[in-house]
């Protein structure tokens, strides 16, 4: 069961907007220093609160864990010791190599199985589930239309807000702009949701009026390319005459963008969420000694070498690593 610190971190990121995994150990096989039943959150940078293991095993989590959150789904994953542990390469092994030794074992949908050569005990199972905020839809207008968009739009797990002094935006990252406002001030709003490259922006507008809209755009310095992004009239044609059914179409519309169809710019990744929440995923790297997978977080062990730098998933292998291009450079 979560701790209540756990629960109470949990539901603080939530509040900020933010995207976490809850990492559970499910299985801990003897001498292993984790129990089954410990828990820790994995934020959107990497950062681990709690404990799920040692160095080596905190790694695959963190690997895993983003690429939970990337997904969207829950994963399982089982980390293995390495009977192989004590990998010798070249030092002048290619890093591209070395990624192809990466030791994930193929495994059922829903889970993944990997070697840690530095995993020293038991195997380790834990379920890593992620707990992603709704995706903000930013509504103008305060329209009968503009208001069915809000009370249909919770039950789609879409954070439906409209543009106020304590709400900002549009921003990078927000899934949509819909502009319901009859009118008033739809020029502006509109360029700044061009401007922040929103995946869908749509215009409650007849064909008309929404021409002219578009004109005005265009005369104001706004490119063809950049009006082709917006949808107007917003929505899917479904033959919508009452408020309800016209938000139904439009709310389709941007489900269907949320679940792939990009309607304009792209769809946000979790880079473009993490990112407008505060955390920048960490990039993804290979240790060339022992060929793990390492996110490259704050500590994680480093080294430069013509001009790039080289990750480790611990101080063994950089020292390793060091050694072995120390005595290649002495024979040069």
């Amino acid at each position: 069961m979560i701790s209540a610190a756990l629960s109470r971190r949990a539901e603080e990121l939530a509040a900020q907007g933010r995207a976490c995994v809850l990492a559970t150990v499910v299985r801990a096989q003897h001498p292993t220093s984790v129990r089954a039943g410990d828990m820790a959150i994995v934020l959107g940078d990497g950062t681990i609160e709690g404990f799920v293991g040692g160095v080596c095993a905190e790694h695959s989590v963190r690997v895993y864990s983003l690429k939970a959150i990337e997904a969207g789904e829950a994963v399982l994953l089982r980390i293995l010791p390495d009977a192989e542990s004590d990998v010798e390469l070249d030092s002048d092994e290619d890093l591209e190599q070395v990624a192809a030794m990466a030791r994930v074992i193929p495994s059922e949908e829903g889970s993944v199985t990997v070697q840690n050569p530095c995993l020293s005990g038991g195997a380790i199972e834990v379920f890593l589930e992620p707990v992603l905020p709704a995706p903000r839809v930013l509504v103008v207008g305060a329209t009968p239309i503009a208001e069915a968009l809000r009370k249909l739009g919770g039950e789609l797990r879409l954070n439906l807000v409209g543009l106020s002094s304590e709400v900002t935006g549009p921003a990078f990252g927000d899934l949509a702009l819909v502009v319901a406002a009859h009118g008033r001030d739809e020029l502006h709003v509109l360029r700044l949701g061009l401007e922040a490259e929103l995946p869908y922006i749509g215009l409650v507008a007849s064909t008309k009026r929404g021409a002219g809209v578009l004109a005005e755009l265009a005369a104001d310095g706004v490119s063809d390319q950049q009006l082709a992004l917006i949808d107007v009239p917003a929505g899917i044609d479904i033959g919508a005459q009452t408020p309800a059914e016209i938000a139904l179409a439009i709310l389709a519309k941007v489900v269907a963008v949320r679940r792939g169809e990009r309607a304009a710019g792209r769809a946000p990744t979790v880079a473009d969420r993490a990112a407008g929440a505060g955390d920048t995923p960490p990039p993804i790297a290979v240790d060339p000694i022992c060929g793990m997978t390492v996110a490259a977080v704050a500590g994680t062990p480093s080294v430069e070498l013509n001009g790039e730098t080289v990750y480790f998933c611990c101080e063994g292998c950089k020292t390793k690593f060091e050694a072995e291009h120390e005595h290649a450079a002495a024979q040069a």
